[in-house]
């Protein structure tokens, strides 16, 4: 899995925040920010009710090809930069964080997306290798955001891949039982909050064998979460997304789901090695906007989960896990047109 980060000026009299990327990484290749940022709007709320963070990459990267007078790459990059998008929590302050974000948020009449990946024993020694050192450092970071969170609303995804790795063998079996608990503890601390609402990951259409996931979904507390998010960070098309999410959903008392659409566009990418076409994939393109109206009553909204133009990991000439990496965005934007 990989991860996203970037920085933001919270409006008014709101905290000074840290988006973040929960490797820690993604300082190194931030776009040159002038004295003045982009001006970014918000989407209309009936159809878009999520923040678009003003000051996010795209935002920065926006501002920085207008003062260039590289006009036709900002408005390419318009295009990612006026969609909300996750913010993912670093295991650092964690609590400023939370409440950065829908503070800002709440300010704008908006609800804070937020992406909480901070399991321990994270993505299996991969791009995205780390998380909390151990259960109880997992339960008080949770802790933190909730506090951060407060009555504020606010739609959390809830640890990509974690459940799926259980699974597929990924994670070692000594560590399967303390992440199901963990994962059931952070749906409860999250759900006892007035105006959160939590959807844990289930993996995506790529998964041939849905009916394995559905038990360990029910033991990582699925029944009390809102839904599940199916394609976080990857890039099946929405209509398999869909039928996916459909079969995984009567599995599971009818739970609805949302869809990561940022970079499925052009569906998946079918070449070379098996094992790392989820890594920037070339060809790929934006997918459908964030929005609550979809094309399934099961179907809570298309959502932005993983940030298009961050990286994905050190494959296909790409920079570290959640670092903006300008050239891919423009090539995503300029695909989905």
């Amino acid at each position: 899995m990989y991860v996203s980060r970037g920085v933001m000026a919270a409006l008014g009299a709101a905290l000074l925040i840290t988006g973040c990327s929960s490797s820690g990484e993604g300082e190194d290749n931030k776009p040159d920010r002038p004295e003045q940022g982009a001006r970014i709007t918000q989407q209309p709320k009936g159809t878009n009710p999520f923040w678009v963070n003003p000051d996010g990459n795209a935002a920065q990267q926006v501002a920085a090809y207008e003062k260039t007078g590289e006009k036709t790459d900002a408005g390419e990059i318009r295009k990612i930069a006026e969609q909300p998008t996750g913010e993912w929590i670093l295991p650092e302050n964690a609590e400023q964080q939370a409440r950065g974000f829908t503070e800002a948020a709440d300010q704008a009449g908006r609800t804070a997306l937020l992406v909480l990946y901070n399991i321990p024993h994270r993505d299996c020694g991969q791009y995205s290798q780390g998380g909390a050192a151990d259960g109880n450092a997992y339960r008080a970071w949770i802790d933190d955001v909730a506090k951060g969170i407060g009555d504020r609303p606010a739609t959390v995804i809830l640890e990509p891949d974690a459940v799926l790795h259980l699974v597929d063998g990924c994670t070692q079996d000594a560590f399967h039982e303390e992440r199901y608990n963990l994962l059931d503890g952070a749906v409860t601390a999250l759900k006892s909050l007035k105006n959160t609402k939590v959807y844990l990951d289930a993996g995506n259409a790529g998964w041939n064998d849905p009916d394995r996931i559905h038990d360990p979904l029910r033991r990582a507390g699925i029944e009390q979460a809102d839904g599940f998010a199916v394609n976080v960070s990857n890039f099946y098309s929405t209509e398999d997304s869909i039928a996916y999410g459909k079969e995984l959903s009567a599995k599971v008392g009818g739970k609805h789901f949302v869809i990561d659409t940022g970079r499925n566009g052009n569906g998946p990418y079918t070449e070379g090695d098996q094992n790392e076409r989820w890594c920037n994939p070339p060809g790929r393109a934006l997918g459908e906007p964030p929005t609550t109206n979809t094309a399934d009553p099961l179907v809570d909204a298309y959502l932005w989960v993983k940030r298009p133009g961050e990286s994905d990991g050190e494959c296909k000439g790409g920079p570290k896990a959640g670092q903006w990496w300008p050239a891919y965005a423009l090539k995503l934007a300029a695909a989905s047109d």
